[in-house]
């Protein structure tokens, strides 16, 4: 299966999500879970859990992939953004369903405000690691003709081409950018170089490795320091690499263009 490319995402997801939460929020106001069956009548149940459904999307759909895609392009391991990320978004949901179900049914103000955002957290952090779980193996199938090939450009689908921007690392997977697009490739970051050795290109990162001509410009923000890439994608360089990169010329090379 083929993964989208990097920038054509649209607003099919973020509209699916909505349609998603909307079902689920309709199921949820008809079953009643929590003691709210016992509490109000249908349409109010329904527009309950319709409201929370859809602000969890909000906190959850919305954020954690633009989140996912900063973190990525800096090399930001999931195990340390993720849990102070989910910690933050679940306040939303927290808040604002607590917020709906005091008003309406104000038995419920006797459950701590502390309680109701723990439960709430461990909903959140079980729903997230579900989404991104059952995400992986859609986003994360080797495609193309040749799917055993040691080039990762032979395991990529033809409309991507062949002309290898850069190499990013997700966890056993390999995403090769191109100036099409890209799609992850079954194989590890060494593996990749060493299929591509006959591209000059250089490891910037220890999860990415990037080709010398779609380097087009250095950015740098404080002691942070970036390639800027053909296509508007930009490869994060580490601290350790910086030195090498410059005494090789590399980052000179890169800001003359």
């Amino acid at each position: 299966m083929e993964s989208e490319p990097v920038k054509d995402r649209g607003w099919g997801p973020v509209a699916t999500g909505f349609a998603i939460s909307t079902v689920l929020g309709l199921t949820l106001g008809a079953i009643g879970p929590f003691g709210s069956y016992l509490n109000g009548s249908l349409p109010v149940r329904l527009a309950y859990w319709v409201v929370c459904l859809w602000s969890g999307w909000l906190a959850f759909g919305v954020s954690l992939p633009i989140l996912t895609q900063w973190a990525q392009a800096r090399g930001v391991s999931v195990w340390l953004w993720a849990p102070p990320a989910v910690a933050v978004l679940a306040v939303v949901p927290a808040v604002l369903s607590r917020m709906l179900a005091v008003r309406m049914w104000p038995i419920v103000g006797q459950v701590g405000g502390l309680e109701w955002y723990g439960q709430c957290l461990v909903i959140s952090a079980l729903v997230t690691v579900g989404i991104m779980w059952i995400s992986r193996p859609r986003q994360l199938s080797p495609a193309g003709p040749n799917p055993l090939s040691a080039d990762p450009r032979d395991r990529l689908p033809p409309r991507l081409g062949r002309d290898v921007l850069c190499l990013q690392m997700e966890d056993h997977y390999v995403r090769v950018h191109t100036s099409e697009g890209s799609a992850l490739v079954l194989m590890s970051l060494s593996q990749a170089m060493a299929g591509l050795k006959q591209v000059e290109g250089v490891q910037t990162h220890r999860s990415w490795w990037v080709a010398r001509a779609a380097i087009t410009g250095v950015v740098e923000d404080g002691r942070k320091m970036r390639l800027r890439l053909a296509g508007g994608l930009e490869a994060p360089v580490s601290r350790a690499r910086v030195g090498v990169l410059r005494q090789e010329g590399w980052l000179t090379d890169a800001a003359a263009r």
